[in-house]
């Protein structure tokens, strides 16, 4: 069956860095676009990032435009989400998704 399991997230203070990973199983990780959302307390789950089979294309929401960078690696089966300049208002559980499903998700926290 179709699994995605994120890694990578946890305490930072604001304008540090982390990179999230989504290892993928159970389906043709290369056929597929990926993508990243985020849920913070209280809000909507908020698409953040995309990424084509290929890596072709990006695209990403405002919020995060020239800090966070999406991309994948096809032959571990695995998409990233490197993330600059974190801000409080990033705090949230990040999710991956692929193929229609959702990983469990990955806390993030920026705080100082």
């Amino acid at each position: 069956q179709v699994q995605l399991v994120e890694s990578g997230g946890g305490l930072v203070q604001p304008g540090g860095s982390l990179r999230l990973s989504c290892a993928a199983s159970g389906f043709t990780f290369s056929s597929y676009p990926m993508s990243w959302y985020r849920q913070a307390p209280g809000k909507e789950r908020e698409l953040v990032a995309s990424i084509g089979s290929t890596g072709g294309w990006t695209n990403y929401a405002d919020s995060v435009k020239g800090r966070f960078t999406i991309s994948r690696d096809n032959a571990k089966n695995t998409v990233y989400l490197q993330m600059n300049s974190l801000k409080p208002e990033d705090t949230a559980v990040y999710y991956c998704r692929g193929r229609l499903n959702w990983g469990q998700g990955t806390q993030v926290t920026v705080s100082s």
